[in-house]
């Protein structure tokens, strides 16, 4: 039977059922039947939404190289962008991917204005007073390895903090870190595909 969950992967957990490192996988979190797989990845150091599911067109449509589906962030950065450096990223910077240059597809980017409803992070980031570390939206419509972070590198204001919030129409919502819900192949693909 195909089965479909979103999850709130937490931070410093591996997008993963199994770890050699000792480091916390997704089984510490999520009790799911063995032939149950993330759908792409979050790197450790990131959180928010992930996707399981035993259902293989799933994974091969999103990570097809054709196919493009956007993924919206929400960052916290040290410093305070201006909209010049937030027109750079929309515009696409240069990154480097697998030891080459890489320039970004245009992206959008804009600033909260207010402090985003997020959970707390455990461990918390390192406030320092006399940084601001305001909290960015990005939507992208590509997903190289630590493409977030290295972009927002590339304008001089590095990621402290960074959520998946969202994959074309399937939102965290209230999801806290560690939380799963189960959803329909239906709902799914409406979401995800608009079939």
């Amino acid at each position: 039977m195909l089965r479909y969950f979103i999850t709130y992967k937490p931070y410093e957990v591996l997008s993963q059922f199994t770890s050699q490192e000792d480091k916390k996988t997704l089984k510490d979190y999520f009790n799911v039947a063995q032939d149950i797989y993330p759908v792409g990845r979050l790197d450790y150091d990131s959180e928010g939404l992930l996707l399981l599911t035993n259902d293989k067109n799933i994974n091969h449509r999103l990570l097809h190289p054709g196919f493009s589906h956007e993924r919206e962030y929400w960052v916290q950065v040290d410093g305070n962008p201006t909209q010049q450096a937030l027109q750079q990223i929309q515009n696409g910077v240069v990154i480097t991917v697998d030891g080459k240059k890489y320039q970004t597809k245009k992206s959008i980017a804009s600033l909260f204005e207010k402090e985003p409803n997020v959970p707390p992070r455990n461990p918390p980031i390192r406030f320092r007073k006399e940084i601001p570390a305001p909290w960015m939206k990005l939507i992208l419509t590509e997903g190289k390895n630590r493409q977030v972070r290295k972009m927002t590198a590339a304008i001089g204001f590095p990621t402290v903090r960074l959520i998946r919030y969202r994959m074309e129409e399937i939102e965290l919502n209230n999801l806290q870190p560690g939380d799963m819900v189960e959803l329909s192949k239906k709902v799914i693909y409406k979401k995800l595909f608009h079939e």
